[in-house]
């Protein structure tokens, strides 16, 4: 376990946050080219460390951090995050550069041109110096991959830094500027943000658009704080016609967040109705968060989960036969190159019939129907995000059995085929010190009231600890 940078250390530029860098900015205390450099310090020293990053471009980020100095020195920022260093996930494809889904059997093609996310966040004149890493097909909440090597937990190196937005987590973690950009479809920026310390909010479905868009998935902001997840979404929040299920323009304002939790009805999800068994310190964590907005006089009563053994098994099954369709079409050689985990649980997809599989996906509408329900009478859900505390790094999911590959992700999942906006956000931490995330979820479209009652949760569970530092040399 590595100890907590210093506290005097807190300060340096690349552990801003983006509100606090944009301030710098337009008060002339220190330019994006500063910070960019102390930031690609700072990388130089993790790296070999955590192995978080893909495509780390530093030539072409000293570049863009140039013209945003001049534009700023203008008085002519191009957008809300003009100068803000930033990663991208190796999965939302950037212009001439290729996809590889974390995965050694992908053809490395470059893409023709900016995913929906990545052009929103190029336009705002945010400066994205390095994609991250990805488990094979973003289909493991872990840092393992056929195609990057092994990304691993800066809060302890032993430890895994959960996925599939791995290098999301680690680089968010570790310092690497303050936007981290991920994708989730079953968990996938709150897993690792919760064994990150990290904020990570998953929209509404539609909500930020992406390409090609699928059943559950979505990009979210991966942050140190609510607030930067925030200004994230005044970039990322808008329409895109290449996305068929983008929402349309509205007129959220998501700076205006705060909330209060006064009188809301507030449902503590403890058991989530099936999957792996809950850790008690992760249980405490979760308690003590609905014990502290019970204290901020919201009205808190235990519920039940409403995921059943028979959906989740379902959306294996779906998933599975998803995956093997994709790894099929590939010549032998290609489909050697797989991750084994990823090869094995797929390939099981060969014995599913098709009603196998098309029960499956309904166990999609099953989940929506039971997530309408339950928040008939709730404003919001406050729950674990993983059972587990945390797992060893060379593992690809924390149980790492393929025959029980989603035993962990019981918590995040349904709210990503319900369409519900959850964030993670930090609750505390066990007593070595690692971090515990608590997720809070609401009806669908409150993506401004999830933001809002985590920003109240800042405020309610008081001072958190140092970020870790990187190991002496």
């Amino acid at each position: 376990m590595h100890k907590p940078a210093a506290e005097e250390e807190i300060t340096s530029l690349h552990d801003l946050s983006a509100v606090d860098l944009i301030a710098g900015y337009r008060a002339r205390q220190f330019s994006p080219s500063e910070v960019l450099d102390e930031v690609i310090e700072h990388v130089a020293a993790w790296e070999p460390h955590i192995k978080a990053l893909y495509l780390f471009d530093p030539d072409s980020a000293r570049a863009a951090a140039k013209a945003s100095t001049d534009r700023w020195q203008r008085g002519e920022p191009a957008g809300a995050l003009d100068g803000v260093p930033l990663t991208i996930k190796d999965n939302i494809a950037t212009k001439g550069q290729p996809i590889p889904l974390g995965a050694a059997s992908v053809r490395l093609v470059p893409a023709e041109k900016d995913a929906p996310p990545a052009a929103r966040l190029r336009e705002s004149g945010a400066i994205i110096f390095a994609k991250t890493t990805m488990p094979d097909y973003g289909m493991l909440s872990s840092g393992l991959s056929s195609f990057h090597p092994l990304t691993r937990n800066p809060w302890d190196l032993s430890k895994n830094a959960g996925g599939s937005s791995s290098g999301a987590g680690a680089a968010g973690a570790a310092g690497y500027g303050p936007l981290h950009l991920g994708t989730d479809i079953g968990g996938s920026v709150r897993l690792p943000a919760s064994w990150c310390g990290l904020v990570a909010l998953k929209p509404s479905f539609g909500r930020i658009p992406v390409d090609p868009p699928y059943v559950g998935r979505v990009a979210g902001p991966m942050t140190r704080t609510v607030d930067d997840a925030a200004l994230m979404m005044c970039v990322l929040a808008k329409p895109d016609r290449r996305d068929g299920t983008s929402l349309p323009a509205d007129s959220i304002n998501w700076k205006a967040h705060d909330k209060s939790p006064r009188k809301l009805r507030i449902g503590l999800m403890l058991d989530p109705g099936a999957g792996q068994p809950l850790e008690s310190d992760v249980r405490n964590v979760a308690i003590k968060a609905a014990k502290a907005f019970e204290s901020a006089g919201a009205v808190v009563t235990e519920v039940d989960g409403i995921l059943t053994r028979e959906m989740l098994d379902g959306l294996d099954n779906f998933w599975r036969a998803r995956m093997w369709d994709d790894l099929s079409k590939l010549s032998p050689e290609e489909r050697g190159k797989t991750l084994p985990y990823i090869h094995k649980w797929a390939e099981a997809a060969a014995r599913l019939s098709g009603v196998d599989v098309v029960r499956g996906f309904n166990a999609t509408m099953a989940i929506r129907a039971a997530a309408a329900k339950l928040f008939c009478d709730l404003d919001y859900v406050v729950s674990p995000v993983s059972p587990v505390v945390n797992f060893p790094a060379e593992f690809a999911a924390p149980i790492n059995d393929p025959d029980k590959p989603f035993e962990h992700i019981a918590y995040t999942v349904p709210w990503n085929m319900a369409e519900n906006p959850a964030i993670s956000i930090n609750g505390d931490y066990d007593a070595k010190g690692f971090p515990i995330g608590v997720q809070i979820v609401g009806r669908r479209f409150d993506d401004l009231g999830v933001l809002g009652m985590a920003k109240a949760f800042e405020g309610l569970r008081g001072p958190q600890r140092p970020w870790p530092s990187p190991p002496k040399k």
